[in-house]
């Protein structure tokens, strides 16, 4: 059989121009949120598949990569069930993982808990641009504070990282689950639809409101209760008067902390922020997984279709763990589809010190080699960064090579 030399579908190899940005992209991440008082933490890649398959996850539970029992454990002609088969899977997100670390480790950790989780995940999904089987997330989590505060240091943190990158034509979408509930209960809904609702909702973007009224009216909602629905959204503006409009429109279906806290988290956003980026009230923003119980967020860009990061509010999760709800909060950052746009862009890594080159022609005796060494070591505790390299017969090329990889400086030595 011959062996395959291409990477696994849905995966894929990385050049050492994409891995000298991924490398400063995740110094980036790190250095950025140690400054707002995040700690590194990490999990196991692979979960129990009773975690993974907790129903939490929404439709990521769908694309597990499971893995088979081991050894004596594993008895295919016994196999009556798939539990009979696997007892492990590979994790789809970094939210779950984080929710078992935290009930184990509760009593050793601060609280609040500021949680930086940077690890790849795997997902079975259909390959397609910026979108991979294997990929790294980049979370960063509060779990232990039930106040606004946790939305906004999230959010300031991200977005920070994000500016520090030279993005700057990004929009924070915002929104609430309880805000979500609130209009569908106004319009006539009935609580048990809600998740079917919400998922036609959030297609608003891609097929519009006629096409949204259509598939809810064939589903047998009443028509006016879809159309009030929908006019409910017309009506609504992106900024913090919509807020207030629908606080007062609403009644008693919304009740004031949600509005004021959702209120007081752009406001505090737009007054502290240490870039260029707009935070949008979105009422048709909805994010999938089921987990989320309160305010969600999602970062979009102009130069790409769809989001790049996203999070939200978790306050059932960790009690599935330990029987006790624990206020919880994230964002996580679309970490491939930073770096493809970054790549598409044309951004440079910046360089500290400069990068040299030593060419050293074959005849240099050993104590000319030993000078280079030491003038080399001398350069790269100078901060730059030096490589040595033997004189090729087409000097030419390989100096026209060295320069488009970024050695500005070379230095040729030769015999004596």
């Amino acid at each position: 059989m011959a062996l395959k030399k291409k990477p696994v579908t849905g995966m894929k190899d990385m050049m050492p121009k994409e891995m000298e940005l991924r490398d400063y992209v995740i110094h980036l991440i790190k250095e950025t949120y140690k400054t707002f008082g995040f700690l590194s933490m990490e999990t196991p890649c692979v979960e129990h598949i009773e975690n993974l398959c907790s129903r939490q996850g929404g439709d990521n539970e769908k694309l597990i990569f499971k893995i088979l029992k081991r050894g004596e454990k594993l008895k295919l002609h016994d196999a009556k069930e798939e539990g009979d088969l696997v007892d492990g899977g590979l994790r789809y997100d970094l939210t779950v993982p984080l929710a078992r670390y935290y009930a184990n480790h509760a009593n050793e950790l601060p609280s609040p808990f500021k949680a930086m989780q940077i690890g790849n995940v795997w997902r079975a999904d259909r390959p397609q641009k910026g979108r991979f089987r294997q990929f790294m997330q980049c979370d960063i989590d509060i779990l232990g504070e039930a106040g606004n505060l946790a939305e906004i240091e999230l959010i300031l943190a991200t977005t920070s990282m994000l500016g520090k990158l030279d993005f700057k034509n990004f929009t924070v979408n915002i929104n609430d689950r309880n805000i979500l509930k609130a209009m569908a209960a106004f319009c006539g809904f009935k609580e048990e639809d809600y998740d079917e609702v919400f998922i036609i909702l959030d297609k608003m973007d891609k097929i519009g409101a006629g096409k949204v009224a259509e598939e809810l009216s064939s589903l047998g909602y009443e028509r006016e209760n879809v159309e009030r629905y929908l006019n409910l959204f017309d009506e609504v503006s992106e900024d913090v008067s919509g807020i207030r409009y629908l606080k007062e429109k609403l009644g008693d279906c919304l009740d004031d902390e949600t509005a004021e806290n959702m209120e007081m988290i752009i406001s505090s956003v737009e007054a502290a922020k240490d870039c260029e980026f707009q935070i949008c009230f979105s009422p048709t923003l909805v994010r999938g997984q089921s987990y989320y119980t309160g305010t969600i967020f999602e970062v979009t860009m102009d130069d790409f279709g769809g989001s790049v990061a996203g999070g939200g509010r978790y306050d059932k999760m960790i009690g599935r763990f330990t029987g006790q709800d624990t206020p919880a909060c994230g964002f996580s950052i679309g970490f491939e589809r930073i770096v493809m746009l970054l790549l598409e862009n044309g951004y440079e890594v910046p360089k500290k010190g400069g990068k040299k080159a030593y060419l050293l022609d074959k005849k240099l005796s050993k104590e000319a080699v030993l000078k280079v060494l030491a003038m080399a070591k001398q350069d790269r505790q100078d901060g730059k960064q030096v490589l040595i390299v033997n004189m090729k017969k087409n000097k030419k090329f390989q100096k026209e090579q060295l320069m488009s990889e970024g050695y500005e400086e070379l230095q040729e030595c030769y015999a004596d």
